[in-house]
């Protein structure tokens, strides 16, 4: 028996009066999961335990059947264990994201966020807006790593760990009163403005009619995580195939293979179809029982508001992943389970995370279930299914 899961960030939503109160999901055209929806459990989850904050971190980890309560240390750490930045037990690192402020305000605090990842900015040009805040940010005892795209990291040596905003929760707003209380963190956005706005990066990006990428945004505190190993833990040999570093960390973490895809980018344009291929490769001739599909393009969608390019990134998932990843399995003749489901919701309405539980499919080739028509967030609830702890959903796929 081979293992999948297809993880589609933030593909859950609400209904939207622009798609006739249709959900995102919905509104697509996913022949591939209706397919498999008759022949599955379809139920609800809680992938982000109460009282804890709706990241991909939280949630990827219950996935991935980590209980987040107990292995949770915040999410730079885990993006820090990815880009094999080393960290000593009392160093706290922070995300460090790109990202694009207004620029008419004449004081740093009254600017408003625009957008969380700079218009989805290449990492190409990302690593060279690092390499100007390395030098202009130089400080003892704090060292900047680049990551991909917006997606970057600072690491502070002794460091404390301290509450944050997250810029895609605060999308719009003043920055003022989300500003860090750490004086030196603080210090280093406001002079990043400075240092980044007039770069010739970003020169050519307003001349191009993208986002220029003019501040650094620090967040996602944390320290140095422990997890178990994956295959000791579930009697599994896994791997991950992501191109965030934060889904890449936590393989890192479990010691997990992470297998890289050729223009896997995180975004709305990612390669669908070598994340596809690339699991059928890892299953059926390389020797792994068990693949992590990670697809960030959903979320980035929800977070830019756009119902249009969601139910896009829904459809291709479905079209060239899904599809392609089935077919293939039986065309070898090879029996397996699946498992789809968003980490958290990114509704279009609030672009941003919420905690709300999670519609999920559970196929298994070798079994005949009657379940829905379709795969929903609606049909889910209209089950009565309902996993309160996330973490154990797992055990359901691995059959334990």
């Amino acid at each position: 028996m081979k293992y999948i899961v297809i993880l589609c960030d933030g593909m859950a939503d609400e209904p939207l009066e622009s798609l006739g109160g249709r959900t995102p999901l919905e509104a697509a055209r996913t022949p591939g999961m209706d397919r498999l929806a008759g022949k599955s459990e379809i139920g609800m989850v809680r992938t982000v335990p109460e009282g804890m904050a709706p990241g991909s971190d939280t949630a990827n980890l219950s996935v991935i059947g980590y209980d987040p309560r107990k292995y949770y240390s915040g999410r730079s750490p885990l993006e820090a264990l990815s880009i094999g930045a080393d960290m000593a037990a009392d160093d706290v690192s922070f995300r460090c994201n790109l990202v694009t402020l207004s620029e008419n305000e004449e004081k740093y605090e009254d600017r408003h966020i625009l957008d969380h990842s700079s218009g989805e900015i290449s990492t190409a040009e990302a690593a060279e807006l690092m390499e100007a805040l390395k030098s202009g940010l130089q400080r003892e005892g704090y060292a900047f790593y680049t990551g991909i795209s917006y997606r970057h990291l600072l690491i502070q040596c002794k460091g404390k760990v301290v509450d944050l905003t997250a810029p895609h929760d605060i999308l719009t707003k003043r920055i003022g009163e989300y500003l860090p209380g750490d004086p030196v963190l603080r210090e280093m956005m406001v002079k990043s403005y400075d240092i980044l706005k007039d770069h010739p990066v970003n020169i050519k990006r307003r001349e191009q009619g993208k986002n220029p990428a003019n501040s650094a945004w620090f967040w996602g505190a944390g320290t140095r995580p422990a997890l178990i190993s994956f295959e000791k833990k579930n009697g599994v040999k896994g791997a991950m195939i992501s191109a965030v570093d934060l889904l890449k960390g936590i393989a890192v973490g479990a010691e997990m293979d992470n297998i890289t895809v050729e223009g896997a980018n995180g975004g709305l344009d990612t390669n669908y179809a070598g994340k596809g291929q690339a699991a059928v490769n890892a299953l059926i001739r390389d020797g792994y029982d068990f693949v992590y599909v990670h697809i960030e393009a959903p979320d980035e969608m929800g977070h830019q508001g756009s119902a249009e390019n969601k139910i896009l990134a829904i459809e291709r998932i479905d079209e060239k992943i899904i599809c392609p990843v089935v077919q293939a399995f039986q065309e070898a003749g090879t029996d397996f389970r699946m498992l789809i489901l968003p980490d958290h919701p990114t509704p279009v309405r609030v672009r941003t995370h919420t905690g709300d539980p999670v519609p999920y499919l559970l196929y298994d080739s070798t079994e005949n279930v009657n379940g829905p028509d379709t795969y929903s967030e609606k049909t889910g609830a209209q089950t009565g299914i309902y996993v309160a702890e996330g973490y154990t959903l797992l055990s359901r796929l691995l059959g334990k």
